[in-house]
């Protein structure tokens, strides 16, 4: 990429802050948005708060890239709601703007978010709850401590519950 084009690209990025709560993407929006979280916390859900069909897919935290997927790769209405769960603070650019500067630019922002989604999906497959709880713990140490447990054993693939009987189990073994 050439100064210019990098120069061009910079012009265009937005700096967003988010308060606690606050949408940062609706679900069924086609918005094609690219953000890096600078700071903050931010989850995307499928269904509605409170209700038994509210599910956590997926939790972004410092220097985690999040874009509209469905959108951004599938040219669909996304999804999923994306949400601030603390003030979060995110550079931001429109995204159809950022690949026509340079196509490799939509492919490493749509691999990167691609791959987010594939490691999830690995780990339901091939790890067991416990496994998965301690990769996410490896990976994802300040998340752990940021997020309520309820999002975490959702993206985990879990139930609350379960979380809490492997955290009992693990502690236990540590003494």
């Amino acid at each position: 990429m050439d100064f210019k084009t990098l120069l061009s690209l910079l012009r265009n990025v937005q700096v967003k802050t988010f308060e606690k709560g606050e949408v940062v993407i609706e679900a069924n929006s086609k918005k094609e948005e690219a953000m890096l979280i600078r700071r903050g916390l931010i989850r995307s859900y499928k269904g509605h708060i409170g209700y038994e069909d509210e599910t956590t897919f997926q939790l972004y935290a410092e220097n985690d890239i999040l874009g509209n997927i469905h959108a951004i790769i599938f040219n669909e209405p996304s999804a999923f709601t994306y949400q601030a769960l603390e003030k979060t603070k995110v550079y931001s650019i429109d995204f159809s703007y950022f690949s026509q500067k340079s196509t490799s630019n939509r492919t490493v922002i749509g691999k990167k978010i691609i791959k987010q989604s594939f490691t999830r999906v690995e780990s339901l497959i091939f790890l067991s709850p416990e496994e998965r709880y301690l990769k996410y713990l490896k990976d994802h140490p300040s998340i752990v401590s940021r997020a309520p447990d309820k999002y975490i054993a959702h993206v985990l693939g879990i139930t609350p519950s379960s979380l809490s009987r492997i955290r009992k189990r693990m502690s236990s073994r540590k003494r």
